[in-house]
């Protein structure tokens, strides 16, 4: 007697499923090698983030960035992710994000962040390095890292890297080096 013919090709998608998933949860309980840490135990993989992101989005094509950066001071890291279909980001005016991308196109820009990144939060303070130059200088150059939001003043005249800005910027610093 022939068998429906849907039965068959379920039955088989669903065993394949349920081996899928033994397969992963064996991995997810397989010991660490002896003497690991928590974060060789979390870097076990060597691409784990893409492959998680092809479970997620195995068709359409996604870009995603993350990073957990610690900051002196603050009780936790800053933590953030983002990301997009690739549609989506093909899609966007690359050219509307020139200015953003400008701001960062100067070494003593760079150097700005590095030094806000580190501690420095004043003019008065940049202004002690002089590779920053005079106070009109900073001054045009933090002007236009506040403009493309890579910098906010948090209280009067102390500059800091916005959170939501500090993994881009990371990133950003990552794909330049290659």
């Amino acid at each position: 007697m022939a068998e429906p013919t849907a039965g068959p090709a379920s039955h088989a998608s669903t065993e394949q499923r349920l081996a899928d998933l033994e397969a992963r949860v064996a991995e997810l309980e397989r010991p660490a090698p002896a003497g690991a840490g928590p974060a060789e135990t979390a870097y076990a993989g060597h691409f784990f983030v893409l492959e998680a992101l092809k479970e997620r989005a195995p068709d359409e094509g996604s870009v995603v960035f993350a990073g957990v950066v610690p900051v002196e001071g603050a009780p936790e890291p800053v933590q953030w992710q983002y990301g997009g279909s690739v549609e989506d980001i093909e899609n966007l005016d690359w050219s509307a994000l020139a200015g953003n991308l400008d701001a960062l196109g100067h070494p003593v820009r760079l150097s700005i962040l590095h030094a806000v990144h580190s501690g420095v939060s004043t003019v008065a303070e940049l202004k002690e390095r002089a590779e920053f130059g005079t106070s009109g200088q900073i001054y045009h150059h933090v002007n236009l890292l506040v403009a493309a939001g890579w910098l906010v003043t948090r209280k009067r005249g102390r500059y800091v890297i916005p959170p939501e800005r500090l993994v881009p910027l990371m990133v950003i610093l990552t794909a330049a080096r290659g």
